[in-house]
C-alpha cells in the first residue's frame, strides 16, 4: 500500500503517527495537504459501494489522465493540472440528488458552488456530487473502521462555530467538538448519505485551540 501511494502516485511520506487501536497513520504531503494512510492491526471490514467514490490528483507535467486504483481497491485518477477545473486534488462523492448535495456543502457548510458544475470549493480542492441513486446511500454510517476512503477534512479557524452552523443547517453531529492535547481541537460530521467530515483548528496554522 505504501509502496503505490508513494512510488505510483507519487506523494511524499511525512511521518507516521500512532492513533491508538492498533492504528498507525502514515502521513503524506499532498501538496500543502495531507493524506492520511491508515494501518490496523487487526483485519478491517470491506468498504460498502457508496460513500467516497474517486481521488482526483492534479499533478504539473502530466499530459494524460490515469485511471489507478490501489490494493485496497480505492480508486485514483492522475490528471494534468487544471483538468474540469482541478488544481490540486478533487473528491468525488455518491449522491441521490443534486439538491441534497448542495443542501449540505453549499449552504450547510458555507462552501461556494462552482458554476455550471455539481461541485464546490474547499480552499484549493473541490468537492464533486456524483448523482447516483442506487450507490448514495450504501454508506457505512457509524462504522469508520473499514477499508476505503473513510473521510474528509477541512482545516478552519474556529471549529466550534463552524460546527454549530452547519448542524443548524441540517448536517448531522457525528462528534462534538474535542481538543486534541496541544495540537488540533476536532469535530466529525456527516451528511444526509452518512460520509463523515472532519473540521480541524490545527494549532500550527490557527495559532490558537480556544473553542469559539
Amino acid at each position: 500500500m505504501l509502496a503505490f501511494w508513494q512510488q505510483e502516485v507519487g506523494l511524499p511520506f511525512d511521518h507516521m503517527l500512532p492513533v491508538g487501536g492498533g492504528v498507525r497513520q502514515h502521513r503524506h504531503d499532498f501538496d500543502g495537504a495531507v493524506l492520511k494512510l491508515n494501518h490496523a492491526r487487526d483485519p478491517l471490514a470491506p468498504a460498502s459501494c457508496g460513500g467516497l467514490q474517486r481521488l482526483i490528483i492534479a499533478q504539473a507535467g502530466r499530459t494524460h489522465a490515469e485511471e489507478l486504483s490501489d490494493p485496497d481497491g480505492n480508486r485514483v485518477q492522475l490528471v494534468p493540472k487544471g483538468t474540469t477545473g482541478v488544481d490540486h486534488w478533487a473528491i468525488e462523492i455518491a449522491v441521490r440528488d443534486a439538491d441534497l448535495f448542495l443542501a449540505h456543502y453549499q449552504q450547510g457548510l458555507g462552501l461556494p458552488r462552482i458554476e455550471g458544475a455539481l461541485a464546490v470549493r474547499c480552499g484549493r480542492s473541490l468537492i464533486i456530487g456524483v448523482v447516483d441513486p442506487d450507490r448514495a446511500d450504501e454508506t457505512d454510517q457509524d462504522d469508520m473502521r473499514r477499508t476505503g476512503f473513510r473521510y474528509t477534512t477541512i482545516q478552519v479557524d474556529k471549529v466550534d462555530s463552524v460546527h454549530a452552523q452547519a448542524v443548524a443547517r441540517g448536517a448531522i453531529e457525528a462528534a462534538a467538538p474535542q481538543t486534541l492535547g496541544k495540537t488540533a481541537r476536532i469535530s466529525f460530521l456527516k451528511d444526509p448519505h452518512g460520509n463523515w467530515m472532519e473540521l480541524s483548528q490545527r494549532a500550527s496554522i490557527t495559532g490558537s485551540l480556544e473553542p469559539g
